[in-house]
């Protein structure tokens, strides 16, 4: 039967996002349940597509990457897929008319991870985080907020913001990784070799505008997601103050985490001023 299809589609969503991230998951599951299968297929979709171009180094990446975006473009049209993961997504894709350019778009970000290595405009940049973080916070908002295209409309800017926030505190975390393992830069500001004080302060304060423009956002979102998405943003805030906090060398040199006993205080905090409406 398709329906069981479907469902073992969409529990191997649940199980990408769960097996990748927990700090994820952990937000996702803060989610109204309406809403919350949803963004696991999303998150399975992102997450495949950047496993091929950031992993499968023994493999002909540009190949898989290809053959991915053709199943990706069958699934669509067709409104089913033998990919577990890429059916799930086109289920979503479809239920909440999710625009094709913003899945071109974020498609279009990850080729670049196959054969860029460095953005040293500032054009290259912002071309990257949009495509790889603006429109997957825009996917999700589709979600966020139903169908209602005015309610959609008046939080896509802060929702591109949380987006780009979110990217590039991943990108200050993964530093290490990404300059060692996959030998990439993607800040323009940043030279490797002479990472100072004063680019990484350049580089917080961006980050933190970001933040500032998304929260603007998520305390105008429907109840059925703002609980997911604010304890998403309290935890990646925390990781950018211990990130501040860190000298240049040493983000360069070790991956920096929240503890998981600072999660659990975190989830705590946030479930407390959202019960008391403190958002």
């Amino acid at each position: 039967m398709k329906s069981i299809f479907d469902q073992i589609s969409y529990q191997c969503s649940r199980n990408v996002t769960n097996a990748y991230s927990t700090s994820f998951s952990s937000a996702v599951k803060m989610l109204s349940p309406r809403i919350r299968q949803d963004i696991y297929n999303i998150y399975g979709f992102v997450r495949f597509a950047d496993e091929i171009v950031d992993t499968f180094h023994d493999y002909d990446k540009e190949r898989l990457f290809t053959l991915f975006e053709n199943d990706m473009d069958n699934a669509l049209k067709d409104g089913i897929s033998l990919n577990p993961v890429l059916n799930a997504f086109q289920h979503t894709v479809n239920k909440y008319n999710i625009p094709k350019e913003l899945i071109d778009s974020f498609m279009k970000s990850m080729k670049m991870d196959l054969y860029k290595k460095d953005y040293t405009s500032v054009s290259e940049y912002n071309e990257y985080i949009y495509g790889s973080a603006d429109v997957v916070g825009l996917m999700c908002l589709k979600v966020f907020t139903g169908n209602d295209d005015a309610k959609y409309e008046a939080l896509k800017a802060p929702a591109m913001r949380l987006g780009s926030a979110l990217q590039k505190v991943n990108f200050l975390r993964d530093l290490k990784d990404d300059t060692e393992a996959l030998d990439r830069n993607y800040f323009p500001a940043l030279n490797l070799q002479e990472m100072d004080d004063s680019v990484k302060r350049q580089i917080v304060a961006e980050i933190e505008a970001d933040l500032a423009e998304g929260y603007k956002g998520i305390v105008q979102l429907p109840a059925e997601a703002k609980f997911g998405v604010y304890t998403a943003y309290v935890y990646y805030k925390k990781l950018l103050t211990k990130l501040k906090k860190t000298p240049p060398m040493k983000i360069k040199s070790a991956r920096i985490r929240v503890p998981d006993y600072q999660k659990v205080g975190l989830l705590a905090k946030c479930y407390i001023n959202y019960r008391f409406n403190i958002i």
